[in-house]
């Protein structure tokens, strides 16, 4: 790449990004505190964009990427960039799953203990002195069966941390043609074998129109026996309001989740107020900040993957 190009960087990035697109001839435009209007009123005079969650890269902004080439995704979520457009645009969009794949594994990890063994609740009683050994009495990971829907970069992750640990695996992946151990795990057909056979049910998925809501009253309903939920993947594929319904009924013996429909708190509606405070007072109930990926070791792998993707997309270009 021989003419100096420029690249608008719309969140927070490793440093090594912007080292490496300098390397590169770019110059780059480090803007982390960027607002949605700021970025369309000043994509016309960008080559390449860099975004996260905040910067929605659909027709109101893509329609006035003028000299826009490449647009890359920090972490997964596709959902946010309309590929279609892009595509009809000559903009090539790509996203880093890779970069943040192993946090993302740790923390469904994470999660999930704290939930079996009561670590939330224990510690918080901790710290007013309230010794309750026998009430937070927990249970072992071992010898369960833990179902996973989505078996790409973070699914797998995570199931390779699990086969540590002495459980069976069963997996469901719609897209990907899978193989595994058939001794330690098993790939099923569908999701209803996952609802008949897993005690622990963990997603990692992207949000498409297929997946909105999924996790709804009747996927509730399939299973077999109470389970506990785990989400790392996207709000919206739970609806928060069955989710409750599924607690309140039992079906559910716990949740923990990472990820919300609506991750905005400030812009709450009456009904999530009420929806998202009742999540919180249970006991049963694990809640963390989106921050799943979010780690110093996943900031830096995510440039490392993107710049290693660029230089793709410049060679093969």
């Amino acid at each position: 790449m021989n003419a100096k190009q420029s690249v608008l960087i719309t969140d927070d990035v490793h440093p090594i990004l912007i080292e490496k697109l300098e390397q590169r001839n770019y110059t780059v435009d480090y803007y982390p505190e960027i607002s949605y209007q700021n970025a369309i009123d000043c994509i016309s005079d960008y080559q390449g964009l860099v975004v996260n969650s905040k910067i929605l890269c659909k027709s109101e902004l893509l329609t006035r990427a003028t000299q826009l080439k490449w647009i890359a995704r920090l972490g997964s979520g596709m959902e946010i960039i309309d590929q279609k457009l892009a595509k009809q645009l000559g903009i090539y969009a790509f996203n880093t799953p890779e970069g943040n794949s192993n946090a993302v594994a740790e923390h469904a990890l994470g999660l999930l203990l704290s939930l079996l063994r009561n670590i939330p609740r224990s510690d918080h009683q901790m710290r007013r002195n309230d010794w309750q050994r026998e009430y937070n009495r927990g249970e072992e990971l071992s010898d369960k069966t833990v179902g996973i829907i989505g078996y790409g970069h973070t699914g797998s992750k995570f199931g390779e941390l699990l086969m540590g640990m002495n459980i069976k695996l069963l997996v469901f992946d719609k897209y990907k043609q899978l193989s595994l151990d058939p001794k330690r795990s098993k790939v099923v057909n569908d999701i209803q074998e996952i609802q008949k056979g897993s005690d622990i049910i963990s997603l990692h998925l992207p949000l498409t129109e297929e997946t909105f809501h999924m996790v709804n009253e009747s996927f509730f309903q399939g299973c077999t026996r109470p389970i506990y939920l785990i989400n790392t993947s996207r709000g919206p594929i739970v609806n928060t309001s069955h989710l409750l319904r599924a607690l309140d009924q039992h079906q559910i013996k716990g949740a923990a989740l990472d990820v919300f429909e609506n991750e905005k708190p400030l812009s709450f509606s009456t009904l999530e107020k009420q929806m998202y405070a009742d999540l919180a007072a249970r006991q049963n109930v694990v809640l963390t900040p989106h921050i799943a990926g979010w780690t110093h070791q996943s900031k830096k792998s995510i440039a490392d993957w993107l710049i290693q993707k660029l230089d793709l997309f410049i060679s093969n270009k």
